[in-house]
């Protein structure tokens, strides 16, 4: 990760704390739930036009990952200071969504989504960085967890501009076109704010103790890896799951804009909850309670389901994205950096995964292939449940000190 002294802003005295975490906060929405994630309510409506179908739509989704996976692994050989590949990426995601207007084979699409995916990626590590040593200059601040809401905000935003292009009839290169403009808006306060921080040095975290960094990690690692597998079908398929029970755009389209609520709310309480429970405890809860929502649209597709689907992923995904990078962390000690960045790439390669099966599925069996990719979701997710639960009883796993959410 880019973490030198010309990386890592420091607030300057005329930018308030509340200011950095809304840009941090903005900058995610446009990287995830634009440059991540507006092609999964686009989908539908991509599909209605017949522009693509599931299969097609399979393919782009996995680019889109692979596409992030890349990024990941590249962000840190950049050699750009974390502001400026921030806003490089913003700027990108912008541009290749505003591409998608243009007409070609699938092929084309995929390979602008995995552009896209590269860019969110840059544009998520270079937030991180600057955003939270920015805030670790200041005072506690809660801003440290709620700037992730923007993940969440990014997906309803996303969502919802689709639902109302959808009923209105609205074309899909118009909305492409909506969504290019939302990212430009919300990414200039980013640089507003970027504009006005100074460069300096950040301070050098206290180093975990020898007993919190031993222990086997893999096991965490392959967890955070089925999350990616695990979460990543409904997020790409519930509102086509949605279309095949509710014609209506005006209600299909409210799954994924619900799943993005639910997911910006779930970061706000989750330091609370980390302080109440162990974060194995709480990231084995959260896997068994998405294990529930992956499995029941593909048991009974029915409105109800696909809400509850909506809540009960949408609800956990960020808290274990909270639970695990703080648990991993604290285990790996001096080797944390590596270990994370692990987990990054355990989690993108998850995210592979589930288009990629779920496409060779619907292959052999149209009927059900998307059912059986859902029900492997999920069993991976109960499994990975268990077996988290059970690392609970080791000493490792404790709940967080009160202010170790601020940094």
């Amino acid at each position: 990760m880019a973490n030198d002294d010309r990386s890592t802003p420091a607030p300057g005295r005329a930018v308030p704390s509340w200011a950095i975490g809304a840009a941090g906060l903005l900058s995610l929405a446009v990287a995830m739930g634009i440059g991540r994630f507006a092609f999964t309510p686009m989908l539908p409506l991509m599909v209605q036009a017949g522009q693509l179908d599931l299969t097609g739509g399979g393919w782009i989704a996995a680019a889109n990952y692979a596409g992030y996976l890349a990024g990941a692994l590249t962000a840190s050989r950049l050699g750009w200071p974390a502001p400026r590949l921030a806003v490089v990426a913003l700027a990108g995601t912008a541009v290749l969504t505003a591409a998608m207007v243009i007409p070609g084979p699938t092929a084309w699409w995929a390979l602008l989504r995995f552009v896209a995916g590269m860019a969110s990626a840059w544009a998520f590590v270079g937030t991180s960085v600057w955003c939270l040593s920015a805030l670790g200059q200041r005072p506690v601040s809660a801003w440290s967890s709620a700037l992730y809401a923007g993940v969440g905000l990014g997906i309803a935003l996303a969502g919802l501009d689709c639902l109302a292009g959808g009923a209105a009839g609205w074309s899909v290169s118009g909305l492409w076109l909506q969504l290019t403009l939302i990212a430009v808006l919300l990414t200039l306060p980013v640089a507003w704010v970027l504009a006005r921080l100074r460069p300096v040095t950040p301070a050098a975290s206290a180093a975990p103790s020898a007993a919190r960094s031993s222990g086997s990690h893999w096991g965490l690692v392959g967890s955070y890896a089925v999350l990616g597998f695990g979460y990543i079908l409904p997020a790409t398929y519930l509102p086509v799951m949605a279309r095949t029970v509710v014609p209506d755009p005006r209600l299909f389209g409210l799954a994924w804009p619900v799943f993005g609520l639910f997911a910006a709310l779930s970061t706000l309480v989750a330091a609370r909850v980390l302080r109440r429970a162990s974060r194995l405890q709480v990231w084995s809860a959260s896997h068994l309670l998405m294990g529930v929502g992956v499995l029941l649209p593909s048991l009974w597709l029915t409105g109800w389901t696909i809400g509850l689907s909506a809540l009960l992923v949408g609800g956990t995904f960020m808290v274990v994205t909270l639970a695990g990078v703080q648990e991993i962390r604290v285990r790996a000690g001096a080797d944390a950096t590596r270990m994370v960045g692990r987990m990054t790439a355990a989690f993108a390669i998850g995210q592979i995964a589930g288009p990629v099966l779920s496409t060779a599925l619907l292959h052999a069996t149209p009927a059900h292939g998307l059912d059986l990719a859902l029900q492997a979701g999920a069993i991976a997710l109960f499994a990975s449940a268990a077996w988290l639960w059970r690392a609970a009883t080791l000493p490792n796993s404790t709940p967080l000190p009160e202010t170790s959410h601020a940094r």
